[in-house]
């Protein structure tokens, strides 16, 4: 992008971000020409054009606006959780990146037969959603204990760990989308797991929801809230369960170097997990420039501390292509590869 396009780009941004700050008053963090290396768990990326964090009462109206001028000014936003699942290119992303991480926070309704729904902004931590969810001594989200990331990434890739995903304990989730009109609105979609077919209107079947997929991956929305059917249980039980969920991943390496967890999906076809493949070929310590396939586990790549976007991604296609090669298996990135490559 040349001095005088980006000059451009950013006033055009600046003017759109003033409308919508006037028309729906939020407290909001504007920052131009932001290294996404500072958001995401890789700790690589180039830099947003206009990085957006807001927050407040009028989170919801403001983003709703944002989205709806943006799009008619077409400029791109990019929706960003924790940044736990994503490499942003080294050229950056071009348009609005919107954070999410300051909508957070969690309440319980109660409801009948002992069950209780757990309601969480999307912007909250998945640990610390586990932690809230343990304090008020309600037992489901241990499994997530420990991952990085947000709820509301959770839910869009429908995160899955210990033979548990998120879908198993979803009531509802609340978004922001595109109606066909063009026109933006918040929509609460249930959870239905009682009918034989999928259902319509504002519902979605259970059986919508697959291994690492959810029908939000098929929408253009803002995952903006959502209810988790959980149940009481002991605390101390609870936090105990946790706490092994942690020391686990500790154990397997997942906290010793940056990185995005699983490079790969597993896939049953190939009847064994994808780390073990990548294990079994000798392509552990496999490096491209700074990214690494992980001495301590096949499915994960590190950043050692000078790797680039485009050293993720090529180890990512070498690993590929090497699989391939020698297995016949075609592995599908679990990464998602963002911005302007």
């Amino acid at each position: 992008m040349t001095n005088r396009v980006k000059i451009i780009m950013n006033s055009k941004i600046s003017k759109i971000i003033e409308k919508c700050l006037k028309e729906n008053p939020c407290e909001v963090d504007i920052r131009y020409d932001e290294p996404m290396s500072d958001h995401t768990t890789f700790r690589v990326g180039g830099k947003a054009d206009c990085w957006v964090c807001p927050d407040g009462e009028g989170f919801t109206t403001f983003c709703i606006d944002l989205l709806s001028t943006a799009s008619a000014e077409q400029v791109p936003v990019f929706i960003l959780g924790g940044g736990a699942n994503t490499v942003v290119s080294d050229k950056g992303i071009r348009g609005i990146v919107l954070d999410m991480n300051m909508w957070n926070g969690e309440s319980v309704w109660a409801l009948l037969a002992g069950e209780d729904e757990f309601v969480i902004r999307s912007g909250s931590s998945i640990d610390e959603a586990a932690d809230a969810a343990a304090a008020a001594h309600f037992s489901g989200l241990e499994f997530l204990a420990g991952m990085p990331g947000t709820i509301g990434g959770a839910i869009w890739m429908n995160a899955r760990c210990y033979e548990r995903e998120i879908s198993d304990i979803l009531s509802w989730v609340e978004i922001i989308c595109k109606e066909p009109s063009g026109e933006y609105v918040i929509k609460r979609f249930n959870i239905d797991r009682e009918s034989a077919s999928k259902s319509e209107g504002d519902v979605f079947h259970i059986s919508e929801f697959g291994y690492k997929k959810s029908p939000f991956q098929d929408m253009e929305c803002i995952i903006i809230s959502a209810a988790f059917k959980l149940k009481k249980g002991d605390k101390e039980k609870i936090l105990e369960d946790m706490e092994n969920k942690r020391q686990d991943r500790e154990d397997k390496g997942h906290y010793q170097f940056p990185c995005a967890g699983s490079a790969f999906k597993n896939n049953q076809k190939f009847g064994k997990s994808t780390g073990q493949i990548i294990d079994e070929l000798g392509l552990k310590e496999l490096n491209f420039g700074g990214a690494k396939v992980a001495p301590f586990h096949g499915n994960i790549i590190i950043n050692t501390g000078k790797a680039t976007a485009s050293d993720i991604r090529s180890l990512m296609d070498e690993v590929t292509k090497r699989v391939e090669a020698s297995t016949g298996f075609l592995l599908e990135p679990e990464i998602l590869f963002i911005g302007e490559w």
